[in-house]
């Protein structure tokens, strides 16, 4: 039987404390990168003791989630809003958004990500060797995830 893998109609909705509390949906996703990311984590740790006992632990890490949206699009817009709300500067405290996130795949199942904050985004416009602009990356960090 074949089993239909397409991320084609995938949606992201974040909602946040100050800046978009009625959510924002995102579904503007690049082409030339990945779209959407939820990396492989470390859950456990481990070292060897002197006499090669191996010895591991449980280590509890943020959940990583990073956005690729095309530059200029209204998703764009938007994530980079949330950006400079975010960023501190002189005079410019930041807006200190807790962020939920729920990710809707094609296929029906979900995944729910609490707790999180914005850590990563590129402002300003950049382009690439190609001559066309580069595309926006927006990377999060979440306490929490339940997938479903």
């Amino acid at each position: 039987m074949a089993k239909d893998v397409s991320g084609f109609g995938t949606v992201v909705t974040l909602q946040t404390d100050f800046t978009f509390p009625q959510g924002l949906v995102i579904t503007q996703f690049a082409d030339d990168s990945d779209p959407l990311d939820l990396a492989a984590i470390d859950i456990a740790d481990k070292s060897m003791g002197l006499n090669g006992d191996l010895i591991t632990w449980a280590k509890a890490v943020p959940v990583p989630l990073v956005l690729a949206v095309i530059p200029g699009s209204d998703d764009d817009q938007a994530l980079q809003l949330l950006a400079e709300v975010n960023r501190p500067n002189i005079g410019k405290p930041s807006a200190g958004d807790t962020i939920q996130a729920n990710v809707r795949y094609p296929d029906g199942s979900s995944a729910n990500l609490t707790n999180g904050r914005m850590m990563n985004a590129a402002f300003g416009k950049s382009i690439a060797g190609s001559q066309r602009l580069k595309t926006k990356i927006y990377t999060f960090a979440f306490e929490n995830i339940v997938a479903t």
